[in-house]
């Protein structure tokens, strides 16, 4: 456990607090090996029933209240913060602030933004504990600093797929701090601005610049190819947090205006092996999670585009406006 706080105090006191019974306990992949240790400090410490989600895990979107609603008294969902959803079931969200080493990652960022003076800060939840001294630090190295937030993130953070706190700020270049590579391609693209990814697992630093030609070049494929279909799959879930129905909709009728056929598919865990059965179809678009339709793109038999991707395919946006997806849920409601 010694690269998270996870914060087991917490959950012991939510849960004598509620006095429960029987709690669900859900982790992202990454941490779902601290499963069996949490669970035995909880039933020890007191004594409640405690069931581990096994299912897959992408974020507070992702959350097992419907799975688990008529069998746990709380949901203890670690790593996320919580999103504007009605849960079945109370949830504690607990951070898990991440306690690996973030300066050498930061001090090899600096020699690729040393030509720029304004930084806008984003992270994750893992590290928003550390979002002060980051600003601390590139300040004590010549860097003005800025930060945006919004109505449904925190100062600096990008939540899952929510990249609203990183749009129209002055700055001349983004620091993304953290792993992976989707959130720093998200705020390249949204922003067209200079990011630099600085990765305290990997203590380095990189420019997203030449990973995201790679992916456009991917992604202009696949719309390239989808705009031969006729026939589509719409990709829906039933997850709360990635549930667009009313987008699946619109998107059929378009489709059948323009005189293809379209047709909704239900799958709360989309995967290559979960489309072989519709392959009489010739490309999906998908209305849950934004992140399928990029990550691991290539493994998938038949084009799987976005909704905005099938805009460029239908002729209603311009290639040059390229986004990604992203599901904002203040906005739910315009669907």
């Amino acid at each position: 456990m010694s690269l998270y706080d996870m914060n087991i105090q917490k959950a012991v006191n939510a849960i004598k607090k509620r006095n429960a019974k029987n709690i669900g306990l859900q982790f992202p992949e990454g941490l779902k090996t601290q499963g069996i240790n949490i669970a035995k400090i909880l039933e020890k410490e007191t004594g409640a029933n405690i069931i581990i989600s096994g299912d897959p895990c992408f974020g507070a979107c992702d959350v097992s209240d419907n799975k688990m609603g008529d069998i746990v008294d709380l949901i203890i969902h670690y790593a996320h913060t919580p999103l504007p959803i009605n849960y079945n079931v109370p949830i504690l969200f607990i951070e898990a602030y991440s306690s690996v080493d973030i300066y050498k990652s930061l001090d090899e960022s600096l020699d690729l933004i040393k030509d720029y003076s304004k930084i806008a800060i984003a992270t994750t939840t893992q590290h928003l504990n550390l979002i002060d001294e980051i600003k601390d630090y590139l300040e004590d190295n010549g860097k003005e600093i800025v930060f945006g937030s919004s109505k449904s993130t925190l100062k600096g953070q990008v939540l899952g797929c929510n990249f609203s706190s990183i749009k129209n700020l002055d700055a001349d270049a983004f620091l993304f701090v953290g792993s992976g590579n989707f959130h720093p391609l998200g705020i390249h693209l949204f922003t067209k601005s200079p990011v630099i990814a600085a990765d305290p697992y990997m203590g380095e630093a990189r420019n997203i610049e030449e990973f995201a030609d790679k992916i456009l070049r991917i992604r202009f494929a696949r719309i390239t190819k989808a705009k031969d279909a006729k026939k589509w799959g719409i990709l829906i879930s039933s997850k709360e947090g990635q549930y667009r129905f009313e987008l699946a909709k619109k998107i059929k009728k378009e489709l059948n205006n323009d005189g293809m056929e379209a047709y909704f598919i239900m799958i709360d865990n989309i995967t290559p092996d979960s489309l072989l059965h519709y392959m009489d179809l010739d490309a999906f678009v998908v209305t849950a999670c934004p992140r399928i339709a990029i990550d691991d793109s290539q493994m998938y038999k038949k084009p799987l585009i976005t909704p905005q991707e099938l805009e460029i395919v239908l002729d209603k946006r311009k290639w040059e406006n390229y986004q990604l997806d992203e599901i904002l849920f203040h906005e739910k409601d315009k669907y």
